[in-house]
């Protein structure tokens, strides 16, 4: 049974603010250790495989169990699922940040995934109950996905900056008093809210989907490392391909469905979540090339990038703020359209005006527009799939909406960052093998030659990684060239009544 969204009505935006707040470390904590890492490293010594995995089994993990407690949270209470997953990621937390070697380290990430897995889903289907007027929900959707689609650029940013001020150790306790705070005002302010069926918890169901997301996101993340990964990761993928369809297959027979699949016959849903897709994939994987160029090709230290990329946060930031009244005036699909245009332009003058000597006047409003128009798309997307979703599957619908930010996270990095790796390697001359692996590696080597070697090897490699970054931005404007024709013609051109909860 579900209590009344009304009784939120005195209290919503705060109860908005508590979820993105906790929606924010869960993102954040995706990719918080890509600039603590070397800190983290000189501590505990991990191997380079043991680095990969501190790393990647954070989102290994939530990944294939989003589905599970989305569901759950629409059986049995979100509002439990959300605080259960509170006191998990609190716990986790501080296990990570005390962990004495790299085993427990990489335990204590695994269990984070799962309390991050329990708050992802309940942050958005709690929405649909806190605010049951379309308009309303379409601006506090905006806010939403802008602190969603942020995250995942402020973590390398955030872990930095802490690694910098303080050590490793805060990129995990930050997360704990937020934990504490947010526990007793969600017993206070979020009524509980449930629509189960009539039917078991299919526990099935649960495991294939969970195995077969696994599988991808095994095969999308691990592939590009090398050795055994290009015959592991492939056959991954397969197996996870196969288990989906077999959970698809069971869907379609069961009288009571984890999932019912035909939400994805509905075209608004399935552009929905390509391009949620999309979104992730393009600006996690951009995302991490841009802080690589700041930090890499124009040497700058970890506050400064920040500070530049800070661009992406402050336009994110207005669009999500102005997503939903442009929303409510111009319709779905032509938001949709305009948030993949705005993108597509901006990173089509990136890939033109890129070079190894930095450019404000062009970075600075490429990333502005990059943020804007992806805010805006996340947030048409976020609200065409809660609203083509019924009342009972909100959390189900959440957790898709989730599983595809996590998949397009790591499609991001493993594309893009694939892209421009290769194209970097087949830029440089036969002469500079040493810096072949990368700009990291070219700086090594540069040390250990004379002067004036060692800055021409770094000059080579410098422009060699500013033609591979251009390749991957012009993957990204195909992307979203492709994404805008695809929404143009999908989504339909009628504005959606802005009371339109299934109840």
């Amino acid at each position: 049974m579900t209590d009344s969204p009304r009784t939120l009505v005195g209290s919503r935006w705060l109860v908005l603010a508590i979820l993105c707040a906790s929606l924010l470390l869960v993102s954040v904590d995706a990719t918080v250790l890509h600039m603590a890492l070397p800190a983290l490293a000189e501590d505990l010594r991990p191997t380079a495989t043991s680095q990969l995995w501190i790393i990647a089994v954070y989102s290994l993990v939530a990944a294939p169990l989003l589905l599970a407690f989305g569901t759950l949270g629409d059986r049995y209470g979100r509002r439990r699922i959300l605080v259960l997953g509170y006191v998990v990621f609190g716990l986790a937390s501080l296990a990570c940040a005390w962990a004495p070697d790299v085993a427990v380290l990489i335990g204590a990430r695994a269990v984070l995934g799962v309390g991050g897995a329990m708050i992802m889903p309940a942050t958005l289907s709690l929405l649909r109950q806190a605010f049951p007027d379309r308009a309303e929900r379409q601006t506090a959707i905006g806010i939403w996905s802008g602190v969603a689609g942020s995250g995942a650029v402020l973590g390398p940013l955030l872990g930095g900056f802490l690694v910098e001020t303080f050590s490793w150790h805060a990129a995990f306790l930050i997360n704990v008093p937020v934990m504490v705070v947010a526990i007793p005002l969600t017993y206070w302010l979020i009524p509980e809210s449930a629509d189960p069926p009539d039917g078991p918890w299919d526990v099935l169901s649960a495991v294939l989907a969970g195995l077969g997301i696994i599988g991808v996101a095994f095969a999308v993340k691990q592939t590009p490392h090398g050795g055994s990964m290009y015959v592991l990761g492939p056959v991954a993928g397969l197996l996870g391909c196969l288990l989906l369809v077999a959970f698809v297959r069971r869907q379609r027979k069961l009288a009571v469905p984890l999932l019912d699949v035909t939400l994805f016959r509905d075209r608004t849903f399935s552009v929905a979540v390509g391009s949620v897709l999309l979104v992730l994939t393009s600006l996690v994987g951009l995302g991490l090339l841009f802080a690589q160029y700041l930090q890499l090709v124009l040497a700058l230290q970890p506050l400064p990038a920040a500070l530049r990329l800070m661009f992406v946060m402050a336009s994110a930031v207005v669009g999500s703020i102005v997503a939903g009244p442009l929303l409510q005036r111009f319709g779905n699909r032509r938001m949709t359209v305009a948030g993949f245009a705005v993108s597509a332009v901006a990173l089509a003058a990136a890939a033109v005006g890129l070079t190894v000597t930095e450019n404000l006047w062009l970075f600075g409003p490429v990333l502005a527009a990059t943020g804007f128009g992806v805010s805006i798309s996340l947030t048409a997307a976020s609200d065409a799939l809660l609203a083509a979703a019924p009342a009972e599957q909100a959390g189900a619908a959440a957790a898709v909406e989730e599983t595809a930010y996590e998949l397009g996270a790591g499609l991001g990095v493993t594309v893009l960052g694939s892209i421009a790796t290769l194209i970097y390697a087949a830029s440089l001359p036969g002469a500079a093998t040493q810096a072949h692996d990368g700009l990291t590696e070219a700086a090594a080597a540069a040390a250990a030659l004379p002067p004036e070697e060692g800055a021409q090897l770094l000059e080579l490699a410098r422009a060699a990684f500013v033609t591979g970054v251009r390749a991957a931005l012009i993957v990204g404007v195909v992307l979203f060239v492709l994404a805008t024709i695809a929404a143009a013609r999908a989504l339909p051109t009628t504005k959606e009544s802005h009371n339109d909860d299934r109840a």
